[in-house]
């Protein structure tokens, strides 16, 4: 890291006004789904499918589960959504009958990775029979058009809405009446809250294990190594505060304090060696977490080997690696699985 003065545009803080997120180099995040809940209601609130065989219309969101941000990488935006959605439909022919048909529409993987021609959309019954199953050939057909195309429209609504002050001015644009209106984009929040109600004391005995976990990660070695021990990085995917000093025998200290720990060895790119506890374990016991980097070809594989975590907590504490660091880390950066990885 440039020092102030040395001529580094990217980290001299002090010359912006506002004194945040200079020339954009820092990741920076809004936390988009909250609004994306909202307006998905609006899209499919009463809506009106057009066909000459049936009074159709989607009435609304039954179930919608999943997140959605905007980062800015280094002056890019970058848009993250994953949505499991269920709507209801409801319809009659027209063929003098008056039988109202109802049923469900389900989007199970609405996100950045899917184009939305390909979008995976089931349209079901809920009483099946014969005029039903002529309504629900309609919704396939018509119905199938206008979910792609409300789905659609919130995509590009989404990125116009949370573009809006993510690539902030650089130092000579910025003008005095503007600092007021910035904000770095850290307002999502993760909350590593504690597993384990009662805290053991000194002197109990702990059964331990090691926990292994191997992924693969898109990027260079480079880029997972500084995910790790550069400040702004690991503030990006954790959201939250971070004290942290890579040097051997820094200190860090993440999610509001619950993870803390002590860096034994750093060898730039390739290892990471810590020590490492979470806040609700026995008072001074550490587990020593072993992180290995090896860049191949088209990926970097990474392996997680730690040692001294208690048995009692070990299930969870795999999961937490891959809840708290591992998929943040891919979503963050854009460092996602490749095909193949488990």
């Amino acid at each position: 890291m440039a020092k102030w003065g040395e001529g580094d545009p990217r980290w001299i803080v002090e010359e912006r006004p506002d004194a945040t997120n200079v020339n954009n180099w820092h990741w920076t995040e809004k936390n988009a789904s909250s609004w994306s809940q909202e307006k998905i209601k609006e899209l499919f609130n009463n809506v009106v499918v057009k066909t000459d065989k049936a009074d159709l219309k989607i009435t609304g969101v039954e179930k919608f589960e999943g997140e959605a941000c905007a980062n800015n990488r280094k002056g890019k935006l970058i848009f993250f959504y994953e949505w499991d959605i269920v709507l209801n439909w409801e319809g009659e022919l027209n063929d003098g009958t008056d039988v109202v048909h109802k049923g469900t529409i389900k989007v199970p993987n609405l996100s950045e990775e899917n184009d939305m021609s390909d979008l995976d959309i089931q349209i079901q019954l809920k009483d099946p029979d014969e005029e039903g199953e002529k309504l629900r050939e309609i919704m396939l057909k018509d119905g199938k058009t206008l979910v792609r195309q409300q789905l659609g429209n919130y995509v590009s609504s989404l990125k116009e809405e949370f573009s809006k002050g993510m690539i902030l001015p650089k130092k000579d644009e910025i003008k005095p009446d503007q600092v007021k209106t910035l904000a770095s984009g850290f307002n999502k929040k993760i909350n590593m809250a504690p597993i384990i109600s009662e805290k053991k004391t000194v002197g109990l005995k702990i059964d331990t294990t090691t926990i292994e976990q191997t992924h693969k990660f898109q990027c260079a070695a480079e880029e997972f190594y500084n995910a790790l021990t550069r400040v702004e990085m690991v503030t990006a995917f954790t959201r939250g505060h971070v004290k942290l000093e890579a040097v051997k025998g820094g200190k860090f200290a993440l999610f509001g304090g619950n993870i803390t720990g002590t860096f034994d060895e750093l060898v730039p790119n390739k290892k990471i060696v810590k020590q490492w506890r979470y806040k609700q374990w026995p008072e001074g016991h550490h587990s020593q977490v072993t992180i290995t980097i090896d860049q191949k070809n088209d990926h970097t594989e990474v392996q997680l080997t730690q040692t001294g975590v208690p048995k009692t907590e070990a299930d969870v504490t795999t999961n937490n690696w891959n809840r708290y660091y591992w998929e943040p880390i891919k979503h963050a950066f854009g460092f996602g699985a490749i095909l193949g990885d488990l």
